[in-house]
C-alpha cells in the first residue's frame, strides 16, 4: 500500500511538473529508480532525424527497464514542419519543438541531442538531403555526438538500405550513423575534435524494425525470429505505469504537431536488427557481453559494494538513513580515473544525496530577466527536511564569480531566507544559441564545438551551495529562476534570461505596398531596465524613403512598452527589400526583437531575431474587401491579407448559421481547418449553402489522414507534395479567369517560392473541378492537384494545397497576386 500511494504521488508529480513548469521533486520511489540508475553504467543512443520521430516506447523501456543511460540524436529540431498549436514557423517552430523533445525527455527518462542541421522541409530522397544540409559537417555532428556521449549501443530509427521510399531526412539520419559507426574510433577522422573530447568505438548497432518497414506482414514474422525483441509493455509497480503508457505521455508532448494521444498499456513488441559491430550472445539482450557493473571502472567494485547494498536495502520511509552511505560513494566517485563516468555519476549521486536529505536549495531572482553587467537581487531559500547535520558555509554566484560566507547549521525542517545581489558579468544573452548567427537553407552556424549538440543554451546564472553533509564537503548547484504567483494560476516557474536592454518590434513581419502612397510603420519599443532613453531609425532600402530619420524615446519602467511611429514612401515601380529598426542609446546600439513563446506544456522561451521586415512594393489589384477567415491550425495569412487592404473578419465556427455568411466577398479556411476544428462537420453544409447562393469559398490544405473536407463535389485527399519550391510550375488552362482576373499571373509570378510548392494535394478529384496548374518534383509524374476549382450553384469551390501559409509571410509577390485573384473568382462575371 505504501509503494502505491508513493506511485499514485509520482503520477501527479509528473503531471505537475509538466504543465506548471515547476522543478521535479523526488518522491522516494524516483530516488529509489535513481540509485537503479546510478549502479548500471551502459549507455544507448536512438539517432533519428526530427523531434517525433523517436520511438519513446524503445527509449522509455531502455532508460527506465533496463535503466541504462539513453539518448535520443535528432539530426534537426524540426524547424520545416507544420504548427498545429500556433503561428510559429521556421526557426520559432524550431524552438517549441527543441522544447518538446525536453519535455518528453522528461517523461520518458531519456536525454536529448541535436546537430547543426537545419529542417528545410519534406525531401523526397538522401542525395537532396544531404546536399542541402553539407553531409561533411552533419557527419561531423553525429561522430561529435557518439564521441561524446560514448554509447555502447547505436539504435537507428530508419532504415540506410532503402533510399529515396521515405523523407529523404529519415534515411539520412541512418546512413550518417552507419557512417559514423565506423569513423568514431578512428583519431585521423575529425581530429579537430579531440581537442575536448576522445575517440570511441561502440559495441554494436542496430536498426529499430517493424513490419511497416517491410511493408509485409507475414514476411515480417518470418524475419523477425532473428531479431533482438523487447515487450515494451512492461508495468513499472514504482510508477503504477506501463512502458507504453509512459512513452504515450512521452510522444504527447509532441503537441505542436498533433501527437496528443490516449496512454495504451499492455504487451506490446518492438525489435532491432543487428547491422554491425559485436553481435550479442544473447540476442534479447542489447548489452549482452557488456559489462555495466561498477566494476566496469578501475576502482569501481568499492564503489558497487556500498551503492548495491544502498539499492538492496533502501529505506523508502527514511531515505535518509542512507547518507551516511552516499557520501563515502560519492567521496570515492571523486577519485575515478575515468572522466567521463566520473562526472556522470558525480551528477547523479549528488540528485540522489540532496533527495535524500530532504534538501530544498532555491535561487529565485525578483526579475525573469536582466541586462549584461546589471545587478539583481536574489532570494535564496535553504531547507534541511531531514535529521541529519548539513551545514551551509558558503554560496557562489557563478556569473560575477562571487563567494559569500554563510557558516549555517540546518536545523531539521528551519527554513532560512537570504537575499544576494548578484551581478551580470557577461555581455552574452541566453538566447537559444543556434539562432544567434545567419543559417543556410540546410545548416545552422556554430562555431563554438562545446555547444554543437547541446538541446539549449545553458542557463547563464546559477548558484553554487557549498555545505557538508556529514563531514564530508559536497557542492549543489541551481540555476536562478524566477518563481512568482498569479491568483488565477498559482505558483508559476520562469527561466532567469539575460536580455538586452532595448528591444524593438514591428508590427509585420512582411510590409506590402499596393500603389506609391505613404504608409503608417509603427515600431514597438521595449526597456530591459528602468529609466531607458536613446533614440530609434528605420534604415529602408534604396530608393524607399522614410520619415522622419529618427525618434527620441524615453521608457520609465522595466519590461514597459513604447510605440513610434515612421512614415514609409515606397518606389513607383515594383521593388523588395528589407527594412531594419536599429535603436541607440549611450553609444551602443540595438538590432534584436524580442520573441516570447509561452505554452503550457513547454517552458517559456525567449529567442532573440533581428528586427526587421521585408518591404515590397508590390503591383496588385484586389477586387472584393470583406473576407472571412476561418483559422485552423494556425497562420498569419489573415494579417498578411489585411496588409494589402482587405477587412478580414475571423470567424467563430460555432457562431456560423444560414443567415450570418452573405455579407462575405469570400470566405477563406485556414490550413488543416477540418483536421483540427471539429465545428466544422456541423458547420459545413451551411458554408455550402453561403457557395450555392453565389459565394466564394478557399479551403487551404489539410492533411489526408482520417479527414473529410465535405467538398461540394467528390475530391480525395492523398499525400502528394512538391517540395522543389523552384519546380517548374506549368500553367493547364491559361485563359481561366483565376489566372487572368484581376491580376495576370505568369511564370514570373512562381520565383522567389520558399521551402515548397504546396503539399497533400488531392490525387483524384470528379469531373466539376478544374485543375489550373500542374508541377511535380524531379524524377515524378505531375501533380495536377494543387489549384482546383469548381461552380456550385451561383459561386465557386477552391480548394488549393499550395503553401500560402509560407509564402504570404515571406512576402512572396506573386502567391499575393494569386491569393488575390482566388478572393476574386466570379466578381468578373458579376462586373
Amino acid at each position: 500500500m505504501k509503494k502505491l500511494l508513493l506511485s499514485i504521488s509520482a503520477l501527479l508529480l509528473i503531471s505537475i511538473s509538466i504543465f506548471a513548469q515547476k522543478p521535479q521533486k523526488l518522491n522516494t520511489n524516483q530516488v529509489f529508480e535513481k540509485i537503479q540508475k546510478l549502479n548500471f553504467l551502459g549507455t544507448a543512443l536512438y539517432i533519428a532525424a526530427h523531434p517525433d520521430d523517436e520511438n519513446t516506447r524503445l527509449i522509455a523501456y531502455l532508460a527506465n527497464n533496463v535503466k541504462a543511460r539513453t539518448g535520443y540524436l535528432s539530426l534537426t529540431r524540426g524547424d520545416g514542419g507544420q504548427n498545429l498549436i500556433g503561428p510559429e514557423i521556421r526557426e520559432l517552430l524550431g524552438v517549441i519543438r527543441t522544447q518538446e523533445l525536453l519535455a518528453a525527455r522528461r517523461i520518458d527518462g531519456g536525454q536529448q541531442f541535436f546537430t547543426r542541421a537545419n529542417d528545410f522541409g519534406y525531401s523526397k530522397h538522401p542525395d537532396e538531403t544531404l546536399k542541402i544540409w553539407n553531409k561533411k559537417e552533419v557527419l561531423s555532428d553525429v561522430v561529435w555526438a557518439i564521441r561524446t556521449f560514448k554509447p555502447d549501443v547505436i539504435i537507428n530509427r530508419f532504415n540506410h538500405r532503402t533510399p529515396g521510399t521515405t523523407h529523404g531526412h529519415h534515411t539520412s539520419s541512418a546512413m550518417l550513423s552507419v557512417e559514423a559507426f565506423d569513423l568514431v574510433g578512428d583519431k585521423t577522422k575529425y581530429s579537430e575534435q579531440l581537442k575536448y573530447t576522445e575517440t570511441w568505438q561502440p559495441k554494436r548497432l542496430f536498426h529499430n524494425t517493424s513490419s511497416w518497414f517491410y511493408r509485409d506482414k507475414a514476411k515480417f514474422e518470418e524475419v523477425a525470429k532473428e531479431f533482438t525483441k523487447f515487450d515494451v509493455g512492461v508495468y513499472y509497480p514504482l510508477k503504477g505505469l506501463s512502458n507504453n503508457e509512459l512513452a504515450s505521455m512521452a510522444s504527447s508532448q509532441h503537441l505542436c504537431q498533433g501527437f496528443g494521444r490516449v496512454t495504451t498499456r499492455g504487451s506490446q513488441k518492438e525489435y532491432i536488427e543487428f547491422l554491425k559491430g559485436d553481435r550479442p550472445k544473447d540476442k534479447n539482450d542489447v548489452f549482452s557481453g557488456i559489462n555495466t557493473t561498477w566494476n566496469r571502472l578501475k576502482n569501481g567494485g568499492e564503489i558497487g559494494e556500498i551503492l548495491y547494498e544502498v539499492e538492496n536495502n533502501f529505506d523508502f520511509v527514511k531515505p535518509s538513513k542512507h547518507l551516511s552511505q552516499l557520501m563515502e560513494a560519492y567521496q570515492l566517485i571523486q577519485k575515478l580515473e575515468d572522466s567521463h563516468w566520473r562526472k556522470i555519476k558525480e551528477k547523479q549521486i549528488k540528485e540522489i544525496i540532496e533527495a535524500c536529505a530532504g534538501l530544498y536549495l532555491e535561487a529565485s531572482a525578483i526579475s525573469s530577466s536582466a541586462t549584461p553587467n546589471s545587478s539583481i537581487d536574489v532570494n535564496i531559500e535553504v531547507l534541511n527536511r531531514s535529521e541529519v547535520n548539513i551545514e551551509l558555509t558558503s554560496i557562489n554566484s557563478t556569473i560575477d564569480n562571487k563567494t559569500i560566507s554563510k557558516e549555517l547549521d540546518l536545523e531539521t525542517n528551519k527554513r532560512i531566507n537570504f537575499k544576494e545581489i548578484i551581478t551580470i558579468k557577461t555581455n552574452q544573452f541566453s538566447d537559444p544559441y543556434w539562432l544567434r548567427k545567419e543559417a543556410t537553407l540546410g545548416m545552422y552556424n556554430v562555431e563554438n564545438q562545446n555547444l554543437i549538440g547541446k538541446p539549449e543554451t545553458s542557463r547563464p546564472a546559477k548558484i553554487d551551495f557549498n555545505l557538508i553533509i556529514d563531514e564530508v564537503a559536497i557542492t549543489i548547484t541551481k540555476n536562478v529562476v524566477r518563481r512568482y504567483s498569479e491568483r488565477d494560476k498559482g505558483e508559476i516557474y520562469e527561466p532567469f534570461e539575460i536580455l538586452p536592454l532595448i528591444t524593438t518590434k514591428l508590427k509585420n513581419k512582411v510590409l506590402i505596398f499596393s500603389d506609391d502612397e505613404v504608409q503608417k510603420v509603427s515600431v514597438e519599443v521595449r526597456a530591459g531596465a528602468n529609466n531607458v532613453s536613446g533614440k530609434i531609425r528605420l534604415n529602408v532600402p534604396e530608393n524607399w524613403k522614410v520619415s522622419p530619420k529618427e525618434i527620441d524615446f524615453n521608457i520609465q519602467q522595466k519590461n514597459d512598452k513604447l510605440t513610434v511611429e515612421f512614415l514609409v514612401t515606397p518606389p513607383k515601380n515594383q521593388s523588395e527589400g528589407t527594412l531594419k529598426v536599429v535603436a541607440t542609446s549611450n553609444g551602443k546600439t540595438y538590432k534584436k526583437e524580442l520573441v516570447e513563446i509561452n505554452y503550457n506544456h513547454i517552458p517559456k522561451q525567449s529567442v532573440l531575431l533581428n528586427s526587421e521586415a521585408k518591404v515590397v512594393r508590390l503591383n496588385i489589384k484586389k477586387v472584393g474587401n470583406k473576407i472571412g477567415y476561418i483559422k485552423g491550425a494556425g497562420d498569419v495569412v489573415p494579417d498578411n491579407l489585411r496588409q494589402i487592404g482587405y477587412e478580414v473578419e475571423e470567424i467563430n465556427p460555432s457562431e456560423i448559421n444560414g443567415g450570418n455568411l452573405h455579407s462575405y466577398d469570400a470566405i477563406v479556411l485556414g490550413i488543416r481547418a477540418y483536421n483540427v476544428v471539429k465545428e466544422l462537420k456541423f458547420k459545413q453544409k451551411f458554408l455550402l449553402e453561403y457557395v450555392e447562393n453565389g459565394g466564394n469559398m478557399i479551403v487551404q490544405y489539410n492533411t489526408n489522414r482520417r479527414v473529410d473536407v465535405g467538398a461540394p463535389f467528390g475530391l480525395k485527399l492523398s499525400r502528394d507534395r512538391v517540395t522543389d519550391e523552384f519546380a517548374q510550375v506549368r500553367i493547364l488552362d491559361e485563359y481561366h479567369s483565376l489566372l487572368n482576373y484581376p491580376n495576370k499571373i505568369t511564370q514570373d509570378d512562381f520565383k522567389g517560392w520558399v521551402q515548397e510548392r504546396g503539399l497533400y494535394f488531392p490525387g483524384s478529384w470528379s469531373k466539376e473541378y478544374t485543375p489550373i496548374l500542374s508541377m511535380n518534383d524531379k524524377g515524378e509524374t505531375a501533380k495536377n492537384g494543387s489549384l482546383l476549382i469548381a461552380k456550385y450553384g451561383k459561386g465557386n469551390y477552391i480548394y488549393t494545397g499550395l503553401s500560402f501559409f509560407r509564402e504570404l509571410p515571406a512576402g512572396v509577390s506573386g502567391a499575393y497576386k494569386l491569393f488575390a485573384n482566388m478572393l476574386a473568382v466570379g466578381k468578373d462575371v458579376e462586373k
